[in-house]
């Protein structure tokens, strides 16, 4: 229903905005596949230089069939629909386990908009950034995010994850 569609939130002036973000669906899984497996390539390929796993492994329609097998992954996962998918934030707990905006609409404020939304609606207090990753670190620091030394090898890699918190 367009109720559950547009949250309202109130803003300092007492109007409205729409926060077009909703829980996501069967019918978004080919946009949380696309924007998933492009970002992707685009913010880790130079990070991980494994060619064979941008362009082998990882692949739309592999992706967009895990969730259509396990739909039960869409449970934790945020979309922000705004005419259609254009970001996506998946939340696990108290943990932001992924946030992706496709690379079409950076800079708009749908990755800040998304992590707000964690933040208050879902009490988020931590993530886990690679630390190669300078530009999402500086994006999570100036939402009140800091490294605080904590952090681990990202699985199977010797690249290090950072683990921020509020």
């Amino acid at each position: 229903s367009l109720k559950k569609f547009l949250k309202k939130k109130k803003i300092g002036t007492g109007r409205c905005i729409k926060m077009n973000i909703r829980k996501a669906g069967t019918e978004d899984i080919s946009r949380i596949a696309e924007i998933l497996v492009f970002t992707k390539r685009m913010n880790y390929r130079s990070i991980f230089r494994n060619d064979k796993f941008s362009f082998g492994n990882l692949q739309v329609l592999s992706a967009a069939r895990e969730y259509i097998n396990n739909p039960h992954l869409l449970d934790s996962i945020w979309v922000y629909d705004d005419e259609f998918v254009k970001g996506l934030i998946h939340i696990e707990g108290h943990c932001v386990k992924e946030l992706y905006v496709d690379c079409f609409f950076e800079g708009q404020g749908i990755g800040g908009k998304l992590l707000e939304f964690a933040i208050e609606n879902h009490a988020v207090t931590y993530l886990w950034v690679l630390k190669k990753n300078e530009r999402a670190i500086a994006f999570y620091e100036r939402h009140g995010f800091l490294c605080k030394g904590i952090w681990r090898y990202e699985d199977g890699t010797p690249e290090i994850l950072l683990k921020m918190e509020r």
